[in-house]
């Protein structure tokens, strides 16, 4: 999957503060991701990532 930082996703489970948008941060092994909703930065191991993404936007270049 073809993934950079600025990119931003949708995933299929909601953050608790009712939000599906993320900001990915830093891709590698793991993914940082930043609630575009609270703003609270999680991070994922790359297959929970891919597996949960429902739609990409891509970044600004």
């Amino acid at each position: 999957m073809d993934l950079k930082v600025g990119d931003s996703i949708k995933m299929k489970k909601p953050h608790p503060c009712g939000s599906n948008e993320w900001e990915i941060l830093r891709v590698g092994i793991d993914f940082r991701l930043k609630c575009k909703g609270c703003g609270h930065q999680v991070m994922l191991p790359r297959k929970q990532v891919e597996k949960g993404i429902r739609q990409v936007i891509p970044g600004e270049k």
